[in-house]
């Protein structure tokens, strides 16, 4: 028995790393996925759309301040008022209006529409990166035209969502009584402003590609990545408490009523804002950015099985053609970047190679290609949650 013991970790480290990346990245879509459906179900019990992002966002600060401050004590630089106000103006972005349009947005639609939109971040982030002249647009090379089509594509798939719901394709409508009682209390869109709801929903995902993009300039001043994710999670809380102070007057709000509501709260704070960002974290450094954005995706598939057990939630034609177009699309702006980062290396060869010809010295290495800071906006290293 001892002997057996003893070798089961030896057994793990025989997993190839691959395995265990691929097998990282399932689990780490699971717990986005059920992130979607626990939000749902955490509004449908009445939590308030105030309260649950406070709480969430103060487990949150609680698990990051120590890694940031022991991890980042040689790299932080001192803090100053503009760093103060650059932070104040990414938790603006992307704690208080992302988090904000994505709880209005999921009140009026369902979780898998919520994930499927959420496919479009890289795209919108792109746009919003071209416009600013961060990202150069070649549309005479393929991964120019790849990433403008892939772009389309999701704008053309959110605003099919947002425009066109249709007619249910599937739906758990004939369940038995047992079952339609359990589900009860999760309730589902029904009486909601569906096009508003995903009018809220592109507002999250506009607030979250802003705040990828406002990023690069503060991190390039402030590179200490887990200092500045608790300094705009910090931000953020400040902020929904000052909200919150006008718009929930009602004390009760701020307790729990049962262990549901307990337990949604404690979903989002520690697995969704936890354990999800160090398992991002080691895929994202072991498996490289692409590899942890084309499981995206994945996450839509899940949420879909999963809001279909638990709560009783229907498809429509509009919502499946929206997500095909939108997870087209993300394949094809990640395909884009995956050669433009391939045309820069060779590039970087050439002009290593003619410089070491023209001074009479062989080139022992290529130099580093540094790639933008928008290589992969879905999932950037210093994001502590999907939200």
């Amino acid at each position: 028995m001892a002997d057996t013991m003893a070798s089961a970790p030896k057994r793990m480290c025989n997993v190839p790393e691959r395995v265990q990346l691929h097998l990282a990245m399932l689990a780490l879509q699971f717990g986005y996925a059920g992130f979607h459906v626990v939000s749902r179900a955490a509004l449908n019990m009445g939590i308030s759309k105030l309260v649950f992002p406070v709480y969430r966002n103060i487990i949150a600060l609680m698990l990051l301040v120590p890694f940031a401050y022991f991890l980042e004590k040689k790299d932080r630089p001192a803090m100053t008022l503009s760093f103060m106000v650059q932070f104040f103006l990414l938790a603006l972005c992307g704690i208080t209006a992302n988090q904000g349009f994505y709880l209005l947005g999921l009140d009026n639609t369902s979780p898998t529409f919520a994930s499927a939109i959420q496919n479009s971040v890289p795209a919108i982030t792109f746009l919003m990166a071209a416009a600013l002249r961060i990202e150069k647009v070649r549309i005479n090379r393929r991964d120019g035209v790849a990433k403008m089509l892939g772009t389309l594509a999701c704008v053309g798939g959110a605003s099919v969502i947002t425009l066109y719901k249709g007619p249910t394709i599937f739906g758990p409508s004939k369940l038995h009584a047992g079952a339609a009682a359990e589900l009860a209390w999760l309730g589902d869109a029904s009486g909601k402003n569906w096009t508003l709801g995903c009018i809220y929903l592109i507002g999250h995902c506009l607030s979250w590609s802003g705040w990828l993009v406002l990023q690069a300039p503060v991190l390039k001043k402030y590179p200490a990545r887990l200092s500045v994710t608790s300094y705009t999670c910090f931000f953020g809380v400040i902020q929904f408490l000052v909200i919150a102070a006008f718009l929930e007057r009602d004390l009760d709000a701020w307790t729990f009523h049962s262990g549901g509501e307990l337990f949604t709260i404690l979903y989002a704070g520690f697995v969704a804002s936890g354990i999800a960002f160090a398992v991002q974290i080691w895929c994202i450094d072991r498996g490289g950015p692409v590899f942890v954005a084309v499981y995206q995706p994945v996450q839509t598939l899940v949420v879909a099985i999963m809001a279909s057990i638990a709560l009783g939630e229907q498809f429509y034609l509009g919502g499946i053609i929206g997500a095909v177009l939108i997870i087209t699309g993300l394949y094809l702006v990640l395909w884009g970047k995956s050669q433009e980062r391939a045309f820069a290396a060779k590039e970087a060869a050439v002009v290593i190679t003619s410089n070491s010809e023209h001074d009479g010295h062989r080139a022992t290495a290529p130099a580093p290609f540094k790639s933008s800071s928008l290589t992969q906006p879905l999932l950037p290293s210093s994001a502590p949650e999907n939200v």
